[in-house]
């Protein structure tokens, strides 16, 4: 059985592959390569092409007959987003709706849709659950949850039933080194920390005075392998004929910057130099969700939530 997985080619849609054809299906990656990688396409054939391209799109649906897709393909740097969010428009929003387009020209196959915590903004309690209001801050939030009310929109009006899943940060590696994490530039903070001890240089505490146990911002981090099977595990549940429904991907427990720093000293046993910059406009304190309905819908929960274990794998990965 085929799945389509745009975006396949980048970090967490690659582990998505890799997690798809341990469970018997086959990856048909669909990228234009901008921002993924070649040599992370590892288990299935590769189509390059744009999610914008509909002719091309309709091509590859036709000739894979795929049973089920999933979108990944999405820029995903919220920086970059505040200051260009004409390009988070143009790809996230106008490639996705372009994409669905084509797909429902040929077929209503099932959607899997790689969503953020973002669509949350500020939140207002924590932990954060799926019916926390969505109050976007910045570009990158603001255009998931849009593809989020088109593929709502879609269900009601075409039948296309999907699964759109709100994940945390996305952290560690695939524990046999296969794959894993390489942005360009990196903007996540376990790699960057990971970095700076590989290469005795410095990383940035962007803040150090939060109302936090040690005044550095608390995150939930989730490992890439755990949200990979957490997509198998929405795939299984559509083509089993499941409703739609949007899910968290979370631990329900959080780190800080300083414990990263400090998990990152003792696993890499290198000491890691820091700089204390001013905040970062936004961001929030404290960002921890809840995955009661992933449990109870996809019967899915993290396998790797220690800390411990997410960097042992992402240290693996960045020193190959």
């Amino acid at each position: 059985m085929r799945v389509l997985v745009t975006g396949g080619a980048g970090f967490i849609g690659s582990h998505a592959c890799k997690a798809l054809a341990g469970h018997g299906y086959e990856p048909v990656v669909y990228d234009d390569l901008s921002r993924g990688h070649r040599w992370a396409v590892k288990w299935g054939p590769l189509e390059e092409g744009d999610i914008a391209d509909t002719e091309r799109v309709r091509a590859i649906v036709a000739r894979y007959k795929p049973a089920a897709l999933m979108h990944f393909a999405g820029y995903i740097n919220v920086g970059e987003s505040v200051e260009n969010p004409d390009l988070y428009y143009k790809n996230n929003v106008t490639g996705s709706n372009a994409l669905l387009e084509a797909l429902l020209s040929v077929t209503r196959i099932p959607v899997v849709f790689s969503s953020t915590a973002a669509v949350y903004g500020n939140p207002i309690k924590i932990p954060i659950p799926e019916d926390h209001p969505t109050a976007p801050i910045n570009p990158y939030g603001q255009t998931k949850l849009a593809i989020e009310q088109t593929l709502v929109n879609l269900d009601g009006t075409h039948g296309l039933r999907s699964i759109s899943l709100r994940y945390f940060n996305a952290a560690g590696a695939d524990s046999d080194g296969e794959i894993g994490e390489a942005h360009d530039p990196e903007t996540h903070l376990i790699p960057l920390v990971l970095a700076a001890a590989r290469d005795g240089t410095s990383v940035k505490i962007f803040g150090n005075d939060y109302d936090t146990p040690d005044g550095t911002c608390i995150r939930d981090y989730v490992h890439v392998t755990d949200i990979a099977e957490a997509h198998v595990a929405a795939l299984k549940y559509l083509i089993n004929g499941g409703t739609s429904a949007i899910c968290n991907l979370a631990n329900a427990r959080g780190y800080s910057v300083a414990e990263v720093i400090r998990t990152a000293e003792k696993i890499s046993e290198r000491k890691i130099n820091t700089e204390v910059a001013p905040r970062r406009l936004g961001d929030p304190p404290i960002l921890i969700g809840l995955a009661d309905y992933a449990r109870h819908l996809l019967g899915w929960s993290p396998k790797r939530s220690d800390l411990e274990s997410q960097i042992i794998d992402a240290w693996r990965w960045i020193r190959i």
